[in-house]
């Protein structure tokens, strides 16, 4: 499979990289930094220059042409302002689910956050963050050309993933840590199987590949 990967020198997204690449899968990273390309390379994937805040929907499409699954992993980080978590949080993930459907990738994962609703109400930066990811999380829902998933995880953290999760539709706030998410969502981009589902996902204790196809049976 060709997997391409929006914010692929984030933290999830660069263990993912090396997950798939490790199983045989051709995966390209977009990165808006070339200081970050040889990190990409050193993780098996493909540096892909692109900046999604100021790309148009042809470009991105032109990235996406050919991948059998693409993964929106892009973030404005933790210490951006309000502007950039609507512009990369809710514009760029909107740029970027429009562009696969152009280009006509039928599997989409989108990275989202526990708690991320539209309507959230306040006006600090986290709130603007989760009504930015809320914001997108719908517009991808909307899309019937996709078979999207929605992967909402708890709090992250640096802790060595253990493979064992709880995956749902609702689990309750928890930590999770980052290599347990990219496990996960390398279970999720090999297999359309939980199209349609918007899932949370905290520590358990269940094996990833056993969370994964459990939700999908359910």
């Amino acid at each position: 499979m060709r997997i391409v990967i929006a914010g692929g020198h984030g933290q999830i997204a660069l263990r993912l990289e090396r997950l798939l690449s490790s199983a045989g899968h051709q995966v390209a990273g977009v990165i808006r930094n070339p200081a970050h390309e040889a990190d990409l390379r050193e993780a098996g994937a493909e540096p892909v220059l692109l900046d999604l805040e100021s790309a148009s929907p042809e470009e991105v499409a032109g990235v996406l042409e050919g991948a059998d699954a693409a993964v929106f992993a892009a973030g404005a980080g933790p210490g951006s302002g309000t502007a950039r978590k609507n512009t990369v949080d809710r514009g760029a993930a909107v740029l970027f689910a429009d562009a696969a459907e152009r280009a006509g990738v039928r599997r989409y994962i989108a990275v989202s956050s526990m708690g991320a609703d539209a309507g959230h109400p306040g006006d600090e930066v986290f709130d603007v963050y989760l009504r930015a990811k809320g914001a997108a999380d719908d517009h991808v829902r909307g899309k019937s050309g996709l078979r999207w998933t929605v992967l909402r995880p708890g709090q992250l953290t640096d802790e060595l993933g253990t493979g064992l999760v709880r995956l749902a539709a609702s689990t309750g706030r928890g930590p999770v840590s980052r290599d347990d998410v990219a496990a996960v969502l390398a279970e999720l981009a090999e297999s359309d199987a939980t199209a349609g589902l918007t899932l949370e996902l905290v520590s358990g204790g269940v094996p990833v590949a056993v969370a994964v196809r459990d939700v999908a049976g359910n």
